[in-house]
């Protein structure tokens, strides 16, 4: 395998930052790279296709302990997608999961804003700020929020 490039040239050709590129070395998801005679990590273009694999596996919610399970099985000649299609599985029944629960909280927040509309009026004059805030919403439905949050594009680097 020929190594022709630089930490600093395989970050900029991937979109990695350096320290993300080492810290995925330290994790076994990358190989132990070639080193120069001086001590520089040399990478080829195959290290390029593995963090670009790396990078699509993420974006399919994949954790990194999944993303090395898988990338092992590959060294080892074994058939990874057998092993994709049951993780494959697992995010589909996470999905459900949370669109539940999003259904529920949805329900939840129709029902709060249509009865502080028709009470707006008689709110506990004792809140503190404001009684439609403080009389609060389920933990499902936060639990569900957060999860949006962090699938939304752009909420998560590279790093």
């Amino acid at each position: 395998m020929e190594s022709n490039m630089k930490i600093g040239e395989l970050a900029k050709r991937t979109g990695f930052s350096t320290k993300a590129i080492r810290y995925y070395e330290l994790l076994r998801l990358l190989p132990e790279p070639d080193r120069t005679e001086s001590g520089y990590r040399m990478y080829s273009q195959k290290d390029v296709e593995r963090l670009e694999f790396i990078e699509k596996a993420k974006r399919l919610g994949f954790s990194l302990d999944d993303i090395r399970d898988i990338l092992i099985l590959n060294e080892q000649q074994e058939q990874p997608c057998v092993h994709v299609l049951a993780l494959l599985d697992q995010k589909l029944k996470q999905v459900d999961d949370v669109l539940r629960d999003l259904k529920a909280f949805r329900k939840e927040l129709a029902r709060l804003r249509k009865e502080s509309a028709e009470q707006l009026e008689r709110l506990p004059a004792d809140a503190a700020i404001c009684g439609i805030v403080e009389r609060g919403v389920h933990a499902r439905g936060e639990a569900a929020l957060a999860w949006l949050e962090f699938r939304q594009p752009g909420k998560r680097g590279r790093d």
